[in-house]
């Protein structure tokens, strides 16, 4: 993601009526980038440690450190703001702990009184302050990015941003922190009580993560702002833990939101606000936008876990079930003598609707399973085996819960309906054998050959 080919790419892609400066634009991107990546590296385990809150409560505690830091240094360079964040980080940790265990409340609420109560503190600390320390609480709050490209430093040679050699160096230390102590990360995230046996101080492993939380907190401040690196801690790993159930792949996907995140962000910054007459808006503002739309995108479409998809499994699901319900309906009605049903009084005894009716029926003829005739529904010789094979599955399950569950006769039924949907041949015979194979179920009807 470097040079003029990237900036190309972008002024191809969107032609929305900006220009594409990389001086300019190409090391915002980067700078978010960098912010983004660094906490999303540490977000994945703060989400599975159930401890989002946590990332949050940090990322405002810190303010006081911050500002004592200023009010102390006059400079907001210093290395004494790391320190005073850092320092100001693990009290929130510590006392988090303290309170949730000497007070015997839960989590949530230990960290709602630390980090609010910090944070009240560091705000009143730089209004009391303001005149003496150049430090802007709005720069704080939403970061000034977009100034970033003007404050450089030289390296080799080359006029680099401050901020991105500041966040590079974070992203560094972040990236190895979780490549040295994956398995000890991922240990004590699952499970603390087992790494705490195995050797691995599940403790040190969460002041030390706390720690880096605080300093990629503060590194990030002056850029992007608060608002964006809670969203970045957060919200790129719980999109990843929508996507896959594996630690590395879900860090791996965190990071690539992450970028995608910060690209797209400043891209609709610069675009959007022309569609209804303004120029610009924060690039930080717009990239944890664009984040929450990644997260959204992922928590519909996911192909485990999303929304939309668990609804159509669902609906999938209910009509596969309603094509069975249909077809054993009419094999017993074949049992019986009876008159083959019409469709709207067969969607009444089975509680359909109209639709689920419809696009039941026709799925079973589409299968050859169900014809008609006369404006009746008469199964085919294909619906009768299948049929036969779903009444087999019902009456064997009758017959298994009375005799090795012990249910009464009357209260049987509900189950084997549910049951006879994902019974199959192996399931049938191992139901047959335990019953010592009966012809009829409790109920005196008889049980269909498996033939």
């Amino acid at each position: 993601m470097t040079g003029e080919p990237f900036g190309a790419w972008i002024g191809q892609m969107l032609s929305l009526g900006f220009s594409w400066s990389w001086g300019l634009d190409g090391w915002i991107v980067v700078i978010g980038g960098l912010a983004a990546v660094a906490s999303s590296l540490l977000g994945n385990f703060l989400v599975l440690r159930k401890m989002s809150m946590l990332g949050d409560a940090i990322t405002h505690a810190v303010l006081p450190g911050i500002a004592v830091a200023f009010l102390l240094t006059q400079t907001r360079s210093s290395p004494a703001m790391f320190v005073g964040a850092v320092v100001v980080g693990l009290m929130t940790a510590v006392f988090t702990e303290w309170i949730r265990g000497a007070g015997g409340v839960d989590e949530g609420a230990s960290m709602g009184v630390v980090f609010t109560s910090l944070f009240a503190l560091g705000l009143v600390i730089l209004v009391q302050t303001a005149d003496a320390v150049d430090l802007d609480p709005n720069c704080v709050l939403y970061g000034s990015i977009e100034l970033t490209p003007l404050d450089t430093v030289a390296i080799g040679g080359r006029d680099v941003p401050r901020a991105a050699v500041v966040l590079a160096l974070v992203t560094v230390v972040n990236a190895l922190f979780v490549l040295f102590f994956f398995k000890e990360l991922r240990l004590t995230s699952f499970d603390p009580a087992l790494a705490t046996t195995m050797g691995f101080s599940s403790k040190w492993m969460h002041y030390g993560l706390m720690v880096l939380v605080s300093v990629t907190a503060v590194a990030c401040f002056e850029s992007v702002g608060s608002i964006l690196v809670v969203a970045m801690f957060i919200v790129p790993a719980a999109a990843a833990y929508m996507l896959t159930d594996r630690l590395g792949v879900m860090i791996a996907i965190s990071v690539a939101l992450a970028i995608v995140s910060a690209v797209l962000g400043h891209v609709l910054a610069l675009s959007v606000p022309a569609w209804i007459g303004y120029r610009s808006t924060t690039t930080s503002g717009m990239i944890a936008v664009a984040a929450g739309g990644l997260f959204f995108a992922a928590a519909t479409l996911s192909p485990r876990h999303g929304v939309l998809v668990k609804l159509v499994r669902r609906q999938l699901l209910s009509l596969r079930i309603l094509c069975d319900d249909i077809v054993a309906s009419l094999f017993r009605g074949e049992e019986l003598d009876q008159r083959p049903p019409t469709a709207t009084w067969l969607a009444g005894e089975l509680f359909a609707s109209n639709w689920s009716m419809k696009a039941a029926l026709a799925m079973l003829r589409r299968r050859g399973e169900v014809a008609d005739q006369d404006d009746r529904l008469q199964l085919t010789h294909v619906g009768r085996e299948r049929g036969q094979r779903l009444v087999r599955s019902h009456r064997l399950w009758e017959q298994y819960l009375v005799d090795r569950a012990g249910s009464g006769a009357e209260r049987i039924h509900d189950q084997a309906e549910r049951f006879e949907h994902f019974t199959d041949r192996n399931l049938r015979d191992e139901l047959a054998k335990e019953t010592d194979t009966p012809v009829e179920d409790p109920h005196g009807r008889p049980i269909p050959d498996e033939s």
